[in-house]
C-alpha cells in the first residue's frame, strides 16, 4: 500500500472545522463516528440528515424557512428546500466591518484593498443604479471582465436583485462571447476596457462594440478602466466610448448616496449563476445554478474541507471565466480575504506569485497542475526563496496532478501543508472529490470524497468497484445539480448531458479509481477516451508518466481511427536543448510501458511546438481527435491558441503511415 506524502498533526485535526463538524453530526444523528469515513457514509445514506445538517451549522440568512429539505423525485428531478426564501448576496455581505474583503493586484499597478464595510457600500450603489435602470430579478446581467473588484462588485449587486450574472474573462474571443451571450440575451453588460498581461496593455474597446452589437436588448454597457482604487469615484471625470447614453462608466452606477441593500428574497432553487460548457464540440450549454445548492456547497467545500476562517487570506489563480472564480468569492461568506490577482502568472517571471503569497501573507493558494509542473521545470525553491510560513494549503485543479509534482510541493514548498488536488466541475459549480484537513495526502490522489457527495466509479457492468478504474457517477442527488439549462424548456439537453447513459445516475465523464485509503485518482475524460483493442484508457494516465520526465515540457494524446480499430499518437512539446530522436522516442515508450502498460503505449510519438488549449488552460484532446480524423473541428474562439491546430493540420501526411 502507498504511503502518506503528509499526515495532518493531531493538533491539526482537532482544532479544524471538519472536527467540530465530525462532532456536531455526532450530536444531531446520535451516531459515533471514529473517523472520516464513517462521516461521510453517513453522509451518503442519510441525505435529508446530512443536508439539514449543512443548512443549520451553516446558519444561512433566509426569510423563510423549508417545508421540506429534499423531494422523493429521482435525478435530475429532485427539489431542495421548498419553501425557502433567501438571497445570494445577502450569505456573502453578512460581514459588515473594517476587516479586509478584497486583495487586488494586477500588472504594473498599485494592489487595491476593500474592507467588508467599503465592499457593502459600493455593492449598495451598483445595485441602486442597477434598479434605477430597470433591472429586475430573473434580468440576466453578464460581465466581459478581467478578476478585479469591480467583477465581484457588479456580481454581487446583481445577485442582490434577483437578476443573474454570468461572466466570460477580457481574454475571451468576439466569437466566444457571442456564443454566450446571445443565448442569454444579457439587459446590462460590464466589460473591462484594457487589461495587461505579460506586460502589455491590452485595449477591449473595439471587441466589446463588436459583441454589443451584435447580443441584442443590452440597454447599457458599464465600462471598467484597467485600475480603480474606488478613492475618487465622484471626482472621475471620464466620460463615453461613444457619443451616446449606452456606454458608461462604471463609477457612474456608484454616484449615488445608497449605503443600504434591499436584498430580494428568492426560493432557494432561483437562478444565480449562468455557466458555460467548454463549447468545443459544438455552441456552449448554458448551465443554470441556483443560489442555495451553491451556497450550501461552497459553504461544506470551502469551510469543512478547505478548513477556511475569517482569518483566512485565500487565493485562487484564475480568470472571470471558469468556476472557480465563482467558488472563490464565496469565501466572502465566511469573512475570510480574497486575492484577486489579473495578469500573467509568469510575469515579470516564475516567482511572481509565491512572491505574492510572502507579502499578502496567504494561507491558501489555489492554481493548476500545469502551473506547478512550470516551476518544477523551472528549478525554483519557493520555500528557500520566500517566507512562506503563512501559507497552510495548497488547492489544484483543471487536471489530475501528478505523484511527481505532489513530492515536488513538499520538497521545495514546504513540509507541513495540505496539498488538495481537487475535482468537479462547472456542471455542478462545485467539486465530487476534493481535500480534507483531518486525512493524509497520497501522492497522485485525491484526498477524499466530498461529503454529501454519492460518488462512484462503475465498471461495464453498471457495478461499483474500489481499487479498479470505472466511470464516475453520482448515484444520489445533491444541491449544487444545475436547476435548469438555458433555452432547455423540455430538459432534454441537460437530460441528455448526465443521464442519457445510466438512468437516475449522473454520470460526470470521467474516469476515476476510488482507492482502498478512500481516496480518488483521476484518470481523465471518458468522452476522450482511447479505446485501442477496446480496452479503455483514460488519457491522465499517459499524461502522468510522460510529463515526468525532464525532456517534456508538455504533451496531447488522442486516438485515431486507424485499420477498424483505434491506435493512440503522442504529441509531445520538449524542454530545451532536447530533440526527438529514436532514442527519446524509445526511451518515452519504455517509460509508458513500464510504468502504465503495454495497452498505453503509442503507436506514433510526434514533436510538437505547441499544445491547444482552451482560454482556461484545458487541453483540447476532443477538438484534436476530430482535426486528426479529418472531422471537422467547431469553435476555434474558444481557444487560448486556435493558431495552434495549423501544425497538426500539417502532420496529417505522417498520420496516414
Amino acid at each position: 500500500m502507498k504511503e502518506p506524502i503528509w499526515i495532518p498533526s493531531e493538533e491539526r485535526i482537532k482544532s479544524s472545522n471538519m472536527f467540530s463538524y465530525l462532532k456536531y453530526a455526532e450530536k444531531i444523528s446520535g451516531k459515533k463516528f471514529n473517523n472520516y469515513d464513517d462521516l461521510y457514509r453517513w453522509s451518503v445514506t442519510d441525505i435529508k440528515e446530512f443536508w439539514k445538517s449543512i443548512w443549520d451549522f451553516s446558519k444561512i440568512i433566509h426569510s423563510s424557512g423549508y417545508n421540506f429539505i429534499v423531494s422523493d423525485d429521482k435525478m435530475p428531478d429532485t427539489k431542495w428546500f421548498g419553501g425557502t426564501k433567501l438571497n445570494f448576496a445577502e450569505n456573502l455581505l453578512r460581514h459588515k466591518n473594517d476587516s479586509i474583503a478584497i486583495i487586488s493586484s494586477r500588472e504594473n499597478a498599485p494592489t487595491v484593498r476593500l474592507t467588508y464595510n467599503q465592499l457593502y457600500i459600493l455593492v449598495a450603489k451598483c445595485a441602486h443604479g442597477l434598479k434605477q435602470l430597470g433591472v429586475k430579478e430573473g434580468d440576466r446581467v453578464a460581465g466581459f471582465v478581467a478578476n478585479t473588484p469591480e467583477a465581484v462588485i457588479a456580481m454581487l449587486a446583481t445577485t442582490s436583485i434577483g437578476a443573474i450574472w454570468s461572466s466570460c474573462s477580457s481574454d475571451f474571443g468576439v466569437q466566444a462571447v457571442l456564443d454566450r451571450f446571445r443565448q442569454i440575451e444579457p439587459k446590462i453588460i460590464f466589460a473591462s476596457e484594457e487589461y495587461s498581461y505579460n506586460g502589455k496593455v491590452i485595449d477591449c474597446k473595439k471587441k466589446i462594440e463588436k459583441i454589443v452589437d451584435k447580443v441584442s436588448g443590452v440597454l447599457r454597457v458599464f465600462l471598467i478602466p484597467r485600475f480603480n482604487d474606488f478613492s475618487g469615484i465622484e471626482k472621475d471625470e471620464r466620460h463615453l466610448l461613444k457619443k451616446t447614453k449606452k456606454y458608461l462608466y462604471i463609477n457612474e452606477l456608484f454616484r449615488n448616496s445608497s449605503t443600504e441593500i434591499e436584498f430580494k428574497q428568492l426560493n432557494f432553487d432561483h437562478p444565480v449563476y449562468i455557466m458555460y460548457s467548454s463549447g468545443t464540440t459544438g455552441v456552449p450549454k448554458c448551465i443554470v445554478h441556483g443560489a442555495g445548492g451553491t451556497l450550501l456547497q461552497h459553504f461544506k467545500e470551502l469551510f469543512l474541507h478547505t478548513n477556511i476562517t475569517s482569518d483566512d487570506t485565500i487565493t485562487y489563480y484564475t480568470t472571470c471565466g471558469w468556476m472557480m472564480w465563482n467558488w472563490l468569492i464565496s469565501s466572502l461568506m465566511l469573512g475570510a480575504s480574497i486575492y484577486l490577482y489579473e495578469g500573467s502568472p509568469v510575469y515579470p517571471d516564475i516567482r511572481v506569485l509565491w512572491q505574492m503569497i510572502e507579502k499578502e501573507k496567504i494561507t491558501v493558494f489555489g492554481t493548476s497542475p500545469k502551473y506547478i509542473k512550470f516551476c518544477e521545470d523551472s528549478n525554483i525553491n519557493p520555500g528557500k526563496e520566500f517566507d512562506l510560513s503563512s501559507l497552510k494549503t495548497i488547492l489544484s485543479t483543471g487536471s489530475p496532478l501528478p505523484e511527481k509534482s505532489f513530492v515536488w510541493i513538499y520538497q521545495n514548498v514546504k513540509s507541513d501543508l495540505q496539498l488538495s488536488s481537487i475535482s468537479g466541475g462547472t456542471d455542478i459549480i462545485s467539486c465530487f472529490m476534493l481535500g480534507n484537513p483531518v486525512l493524509p495526502v497520497f501522492p497522485g490522489e485525491i484526498q477524499c470524497r466530498g461529503l454529501g457527495m454519492k460518488v462512484d466509479a462503475f465498471d461495464e457492468k453498471e457495478k461499483s468497484v474500489i481499487g479498479k478504474k470505472g466511470e464516475l457517477v453520482c448515484t444520489e442527488g445533491f444541491p449544487s445539480m444545475p436547476v435548469f439549462f438555458w433555452n432547455d424548456s423540455d430538459g432534454k439537453k441537460y437530460k441528455s448531458a448526465y443521464f442519457d447513459y445510466y438512468p437516475d445516475v449522473w454520470r460526470h465523464g470521467d474516469y476515476i479509481e476510488i482507492t482502498e485509503s478512500g481516496g480518488v485518482i483521476v484518470y481523465g475524460r471518458s468522452d476522450a477516451t482511447l479505446n485501442p483493442g477496446g480496452v479503455r484508457i483514460g488519457t491522465a494516465e499517459i499524461y502522468r508518466v510522460v510529463e515526468s520526465m525532464k525532456e517534456v515540457k508538455d504533451s496531447i494524446v488522442v486516438g485515431q481511427k486507424w485499420q477498424n480499430d483505434i491506435r493512440i499518437i503522442l504529441f509531445v512539446v520538449l524542454s530545451e536543448r532536447y530533440v526527438l530522436d529514436d532514442v527519446l522516442i524509445k526511451e518515452i515508450k519504455n517509460k509508458i510501458k513500464n510504468l502504465a502498460s503495454p495497452r498505453h503505449v503509442p503507436a506514433k510519438i510526434i514533436q510538437a511546438d505547441e499544445i491547444p488549449r482552451t482560454l482556461n488552460g484545458k487541453k483540447v484532446e476532443i477538438a484534436l481527435t476530430r482535426l486528426i480524423n479529418e472531422e471537422y473541428v467547431e469553435n476555434l474562439d474558444v481557444l487560448a491558441n486556435p493558431e495552434s491546430l495549423k501544425q497538426f493540420k500539417k502532420m496529417l501526411p505522417l498520420l496516414s503511415e
